[in-house]
This record gives structure tokens, sequence and C-alpha cells, in this order.
């Protein structure tokens, strides 16, 4: 099993925040080139981490939201 590090680890809106974060660095030159490769590195894991999750929230919505034959449930109350 793949040892998890500190990205797989964020909850979604934390990784969000590291991202935005690591954007608003890179695009005022905060930090020199070598750092921004890193940066950007570093940005591409945690935008990797977020479209996980996406993926397992869509997932999950369609399973509450498919009936046994895959049709939409219809629900009244929304």
């Amino acid at each position: 099993m793949a040892k998890k590090t500190a990205v797989d680890k964020l909850s979604y809106e934390d990784a969000i925040e590291h991202l935005e974060t690591l954007i608003e660095q890179i695009e005022s030159g905060e930090i020199g080139l070598e750092a921004s490769l890193k940066q950007y590195e570093h940005g591409a894991q945690l935008i990797k981490r977020c479209r996980a999750i996406l993926d397992s929230a869509e997932k999950k919505i369609a399973e509450l939201t498919l009936d046994q034959e895959g049709q939409l449930v219809e629900d009244d109350h929304v």
C-alpha cells in the first residue's frame, strides 16, 4: 500500500487554501525560479488531491441518488 503524504491527508478546503497561497506567491514573484518550480510541483499534487476528493464525492452522490437500475431517484421534497 502506498504511503500517505501530507497532501493526501488534507481536506478539500485546506488543499484549495494551500493552492491559493502558492499561486499568490508564484504570481507575486515573492520566490525565486527554483522555489517556484518546487511550488508548482506541490501545486500539481494539491490539484490532484482536490480532483480525487471531488471524484469521490461525485461517486457518493451517484450512489445516493441512483436506484438499482441506475436511474435517477426523483425526490418530491426538493
